[in-house]
This record gives C-alpha cells, sequence and structure tokens, in this order.
C-alpha cells in the first residue's frame, strides 16, 4: 500500500539537508559554508483509523494524516469522506 492520505491526498516528497559548518558572521565568525547537500524524503505524518460513521451507520477504515484528522474533527466525519469520494 502507498504512503498516501486518503482525504488529503498527501505523498512523501524528496528534498535535501542542508549541513553546514562555520561560526556566523552575527557571531563574530567568517561566515556559515555548505559542507554537504544529501538527499532525504519528507514523510507525511500517516495514521491508520476506524471511524464510526453515523450517517452511513457502519465503521470505515482509513489512512490519514494528522492533519486530515483535524479536519474530520472539525467538518465532520461523513461530510469530509464525501468531499474525498470515499462515500
Amino acid at each position: 500500500m502507498s504512503r498516501r492520505c486518503q482525504i488529503t491526498g498527501a505523498v512523501p516528497s524528496l528534498g535535501r539537508k542542508i549541513i553546514r559548518s562555520g561560526k556566523s558572521k552575527k557571531s563574530g565568525g567568517i561566515g556559515m559554508h555548505v559542507t554537504a547537500n544529501t538527499p532525504r524524503k519528507f514523510r507525511p505524518n500517516l495514521r491508520r483509523k476506524r471511524l464510526y460513521v453515523p450517517e452511513l451507520g457502519r465503521h470505515v477504515s482509513l489512512r490519514l494524516t494528522a492533519r486530515a484528522l483535524k479536519t474530520i474533527s472539525k467538518k465532520g466525519a461523513y461530510a469530509t469522506l464525501k468531499r474525498a469520494g470515499l462515500v
């Protein structure tokens, strides 16, 4: 199963970790220097949740991000699932 949120559609994105050395000019040094630029992945904060939807009268298992959980608690489970096309 892919690492994808079923509500928001969040997927892993690529980026870089920049490693710097030296003392900043603000602190009295000669400046910071980039010594490495390492590729990395930013993964979504996924959770497996089993939600009860009263309008459907049953439980629904979903793979959600923490942000999607906040959306569900704010707007309601049925409205959020309907908007995402899961109902």
